[in-house]
């Protein structure tokens, strides 16, 4: 079977998701998250890659990101996920004992309106969604809580966002998301199609060659051919 089209164009926003392989737990005690984090600090800085908001699980991860450059984005993610497994296998000595990750990340592109916000709720939540805390920022390991409560030096890990942050944003990510647009994001991480208005991910899906992600999945049907 084919791989699925993923785009990795600079200037567009991205979320990206990786899962640990056969639902295995990737970060079992606070060092693992920290050490990940050190990670991800060290991609940002080799990449130069904006890192606008993140959140890991016991089991995988979910990040905004905004590349300058053509493929940036597989770069820097590539970098960070085979470091990641690298240094963990070392770690546990469990060198050789298969992978990590499910396999590559998976993303889709995201328009910077309020189809941005959605899908940074959506990322900045997961914690408080999974019934893990019961305030998104408590949640230690993301960007929501480094944004709030962080030194600078956290704080510096996160760029400044493609468009203002809303009044009251911690209020408005604790607020559950609609089913509507839970389920419109989940099937973007599915299918890899771009999220936003209905113009731009016409326009965005032909500029990233990704037209097959918006077509419904399975074979076309046939005319008929009359009596």
């Amino acid at each position: 079977m084919p791989r699925p089209l993923r785009a990795a164009a600079g200037g567009f926003i991205y979320h990206a998701v990786n899962r640990a392989n056969g639902r295995m737990r990737i970060f079992h005690k606070a060092e693992d998250y920290q050490a990940f984090e050190r990670i991800l600090a060290e991609a940002v800085e080799r990449t130069g890659t904006r890192l606008l908001a993140y959140c890991l699980m016991p089991n995988h991860w979910h990040m905004l990101v905004w590349p300058y450059k053509d493929g940036e984005l597989s770069r820097f993610l590539g970098w960070l996920t085979q470091t990641h497994t690298q240094r963990y296998h070392a770690h546990r000595h469990t060198e050789g004992t298969g992978h990590l990750y499910q396999g590559r990340f998976k993303s889709f592109p995201v328009e910077d309106d309020p189809h941005y916000y959605t899908v940074a709720r959506y990322v900045e939540r997961n914690a408080l969604r999974a019934g893990l805390v019961e305030r998104a920022e408590d949640w230690r390991w993301g960007s929501l809580y480094r944004w709030l409560r962080g030194t600078a030096e956290e704080q510096s890990l996160l760029a400044p966002w493609p468009c203002v942050r809303r009044p009251n944003w911690v209020t408005h990510v604790n607020a559950a998301l609609t089913e509507k647009e839970l389920a419109a994001v989940r099937h973007c991480v599915q299918r890899g199609c771009p999220y936003g208005s209905e113009e731009w991910r016409e326009k965005t899906s032909e500029q990233l060659g990704l037209e097959s992600t918006l077509r419904p999945r399975g074979r076309p049907k046939k005319p008929d051919k009359g009596a």
